[in-house]
């Protein structure tokens, strides 16, 4: 009897095996898009994706005015729950070194452990790159990321929000006024505090933000960054940017999901000119071609990950986890200025002539949501000097409020 019913089994697998078969080979014939066939197959593919092992060694470039800081709190929750030790400021420092080039020491515990002792997970608090003695502070299979945005709309970003600050910045109302005669404003010998001012990602990287742009020069600092970054994000598409996060760094939904921070106010967003937008184009023109490099390579290295039907899906998912999470856990989707904030531990640093905003968490959660929903929503410096606490519980706390448990 056994017998027979393994026959009947076989034979039913075998029958199977020749419907699909002549199933596939029809809709090649007929040109039918295969994936309509197929979705319990993309299903399982992606069930196997999400078990596999995530990557759990990662620097992150956190360049300025880039969606860096929602990137922040995406690797800041991940190495939370993760139990991953994160590379943070020493001491009462809020970032590592900025803008000098970042060295080793500006980690806390790198002088008890010693520079050759890889003990961090992560690192992705603001610093000007410097390879060689990051590498000194991370594994050697650390996966090395950053991001970057038009250079155009982060110009305008890092007027308001460096207004007050920036020696080039100080003199003028808008940014139009700047741009008509930018050398009028912007002197070199002020050093470093103009970074802001021109080719802030570029300077962000490392490089001379006031050389000149000539072919061979752009061409071997754009190799440099290819032979040292595994990706460079757009956080223009940031959707899509965190679609092909995920699958490069093997991670689960939720821990590409977020909340949009360190975001202004529509009334400090300034609308440039047509004919400034061309000359912030010209007057970054490192940065500019910085971006359109790697838009280009960020869009070839997507398309090779997925196709154009897998994308729509992939970030329709995204989209409504965002959607649910920012139900369960704000009261209102909209966020808020810091006279409409009810908790004033929560209130995001205000710089500039910016209005950061920041979000409300809808009362009465439980404490296991509370804790999901308050971290997907606190601000940077906040999270930072919260993990600091935990890493370094011996040492001084970094002496900002944190937010109630």
């Amino acid at each position: 009897m056994l017998s027979v019913l393994g026959g009947t089994q076989r034979s039913f697998h075998v029958a199977l095996f020749f419907l699909v078969l002549v199933v596939l080979l029809m809709a090649g014939f007929l040109q039918v898009d295969i994936e309509m066939f197929t979705p319990l197959l993309r299903i399982k593919a992606q069930d196997s994706f999400r078990d596999s092992t995530p990557v759990t060694n990662i620097m992150f470039l956190k360049t300025h005015k880039t969606a860096s800081s929602t990137m922040l709190n995406i690797l800041y929750r991940f190495s939370e729950s993760h139990n991953l030790t994160v590379a943070l400021p020493k001491d009462s420092m809020f970032h590592l070194g900025y803008p000098w080039l970042f060295v080793a020491r500006y980690v806390e515990g790198m002088e008890q452990n010693g520079p050759l002792d890889h003990h961090f997970n992560v690192m992705c608090n603001h610093l000007r790159f410097n390879f060689p003695e990051v590498q000194k502070v991370m594994p050697n299979d650390t996966f090395y990321l950053s991001i970057l945005r038009n250079p155009v709309s982060q110009l305008e970003s890092s007027f308001i929000y460096y207004k007050r600050y920036s020696p080039a910045f100080r003199k003028v109302k808008t940014l139009d006024q700047f741009l008509a005669d930018p050398w009028k404003y912007y002197n070199v010998s002020t050093g470093l505090k103009n970074a802001y001012a021109r080719n802030n990602m570029w300077f962000d990287f490392g490089f001379d933000n006031n050389a000149q742009p000539e072919e061979g020069y752009v061409r071997r600092c754009l190799s440099e960054v290819e032979r040292q970054f595994q990706l460079v994000l757009i956080a223009d598409y940031f959707d899509e940017s965190m679609v092909l996060l995920r699958r490069r760094l093997r991670w689960q939904l939720d821990d590409v999901v977020s909340f949009k921070l360190n975001l202004r106010s529509q009334r400090t967003i300034s609308r440039l000119t047509p004919e400034s937008q061309e000359r912030a184009k010209r007057w970054c023109e490192l940065d500019w071609q910085l971006y359109q490099h790697f838009n280009r390579t960020f869009w070839a290295q997507l398309y090779a990950e997925v196709s154009p039907r897998q994308l729509r899906e992939e970030l329709a998912q995204l989209r409504a986890r965002r959607r649910e999470l920012t139900t369960l856990c704000l009261q209102d989707p909209e966020p808020k200025n810091t006279t409409q904030i009810k908790d004033q531990n929560m209130l995001p640093y205000q710089s500039g002539d910016a209005e950061i905003l920041g979000y409300n968490l809808r009362q009465g959660l439980d404490n296991a949501t509370l804790h999901i929903c308050q971290r997907m929503a606190m601000p940077e410096l906040q999270y930072m000097a919260h993990l600091y606490s935990l890493q370094f519980p011996d040492k001084p706390p970094k002496g900002i409020p944190l937010p109630k448990k």
